[in-house]
């Protein structure tokens, strides 16, 4: 497999050193290699991807100026809508779905001359419970937890970029888990059109790949206003300058104690520490700080978490959108078994628990206090970011992962050393919204002073 990262293999294409159609083709192999073992694609869409290869390819001879990822495969995980191309959510009531229409983020793949090679597992409509396709295998030990395809996929070679969504810490999590890097952006920052949406108020479409510079170029391809998305703010999008930083003089890093507590394993907190001792090395300024509400975030990301999740599944009622029943014998039938059959465990436990925080007599209990909690832990933030230009922390780190969609935050997460069974950790880099330049410039400083990032997987699923 390729040894180049993603902005390399694309030089590497413009510089005739590789085609198009060679690159993808050896993508797609790997996948057809590995695939039966890891589990990360639902999808793959070789004779699509061949056929754009060959159409990229022919613009690039043509001189036709494209993007620094003109020509790179990219697979995107399974709730990012895709034209004629099966989406679905790793859940029985999707089975079948081909969008009529492509998300915001894949038109902009295709514009910047990007292939997609296929759909990755996820757990079913991104909520923590096994999908209908099964669990994602971790590469670097196929018995654990890779989290979900998207970095799966990028860690075992099988795909260079690819795109994931965090609703609550979904790409840091998977990131830390198999060792490669990932881009949580801005709450705004990236549209949402065509992300099948979980926790409309949470998800946020993310980049993940091989090293920070993959990461942060892909952002610039896919971020940026939309006119079909209210809630994508950010205009224009991000530009990530060439200069390459190689200290962090006077940067004030925050690191949270409380989230290195005895709940913490050893080897995530040594991992975490000994990081933090490397960016002071680079010469920021490494200052310890008690992160406050830590108690209450998970219960008010999970009350929001659910009330949306049931407002969003209403769609899937096995008449306009879903899986229906063939056991129906009525309108009531309808409903509640084309439910019943097409939703797993858990998503039937969170629109359950969703409906009832909305329903009467329980949405002041509930939910408007956890709407509450919500604006004290942005306020908390807007405290901490008047002290520190970012805050660093495990990737896995509960409590902080959640506040940061509660927050809107945007997160970069890095690999940072191995546990004693040789599993990656990873540890991950908070700002204040939409100050990703500078958490992908204190993450280049960091992956040039460390090689963690260009581990890869031994043995038969690497």
């Amino acid at each position: 497999m390729f040894k180049e990262s993603a902005l390399e293999l694309s030089a590497a294409i413009k510089d005739k050193k590789y085609s198009v159609g060679e690159i993808v083709n050896a993508y797609i192999e790997s996948i057809e290699k590995k695939d039966n073992k890891l589990n990360t694609f639902i999808t793959i869409t070789k004779e699509h991807a061949l056929s754009r290869a060959r159409e990229i390819q022919s613009q690039i001879d043509s001189g036709k100026t494209l993007s620094p990822l003109a020509g790179v495969p990219i697979a995107l995980k399974d709730d990012i809508s895709t034209i004629d191309i099966e989406t679905t959510c790793a859940s029985k009531t999707l089975a079948g779905y081909k969008p009529i229409f492509n998300a915001t983020v894949v038109d902009r793949l295709e514009q910047a001359g990007m292939i997609v090679i296929g759909k990755l597992n996820m757990d079913e409509f991104a909520m923590s419970g096994e999908g209908v396709f099964g669990a994602v295998r971790n590469p670097w030990n196929i018995s654990r937890a890779a989290g979900d395809g998207s970095a799966a996929a990028v860690a075992a070679g099988e795909a260079p970029l690819s795109l994931g969504s965090d609703a609550g810490g979904n790409i840091r999590q998977s990131c830390s888990f198999c060792g490669v890097t990932g881009i949580k952006p801005t709450y705004g920052a990236v549209s949402r059109h065509g992300l099948i949406a979980n926790v409309s108020s949470f998800d946020q479409i993310g980049t993940i790949g091989k090293n920070i510079d993959d990461c942060a170029a892909l952002l610039s391809i896919i971020s940026g206003t939309d006119d079909v998305d209210g809630t994508c703010v950010m205009t224009p999008p991000f530009v990530f300058g060439e200069a390459k930083a190689q200290r962090l003089d006077g940067v004030k890093i925050g690191l949270p104690r409380n989230c290195l507590g005895n709940d913490v394993e050893e080897d995530v907190k040594l991992a975490v520490l000994t990081a933090a001792k490397e960016f002071e090395a680079a010469g920021a300024i490494i200052e310890e700080f008690e992160m406050p509400l830590t108690e209450h975030i998970f219960p008010a990301w999970y009350i929001i978490a659910c009330a949306e999740a049931s407002s969003n599944l209403a769609r899937f009622d096995g008449l306009k959108f879903g899986h229906r029943s063939t056991n129906a014998k009525s309108l009531s039938d309808v409903y509640r078994l084309s439910r019943s059959e097409g939703f797993g465990t858990e998503v039937k436990k969170r629109v359950m628990f969703g409906s009832l925080v909305l329903s009467s007599g329980y949405y002041d209990a509930y939910y408007r206090k956890a709407m509450q909690v919500r604006t004290l832990v942005k306020d908390e933030y807007a405290k901490l970011f008047s002290r520190f230009n970012m805050i660093l922390s495990p990737a896995v780190a509960t409590a902080i992962n959640y506040s940061t969609n509660l927050a809107g935050l945007p997160a970069a997460a890095l690999p940072c050393g191995f546990d004693k069974q040789g599993l990656p950790i990873g540890l991950q880099l908070i700002g204040s919204a939409f100050s990703e330049s500078k958490l992908t410039e204190a993450a280049r400083v960091y992956q040039s002073r460390t090689d963690f990032h260009i581990s890869k997987p031994q043995g038969a699923a690497s």
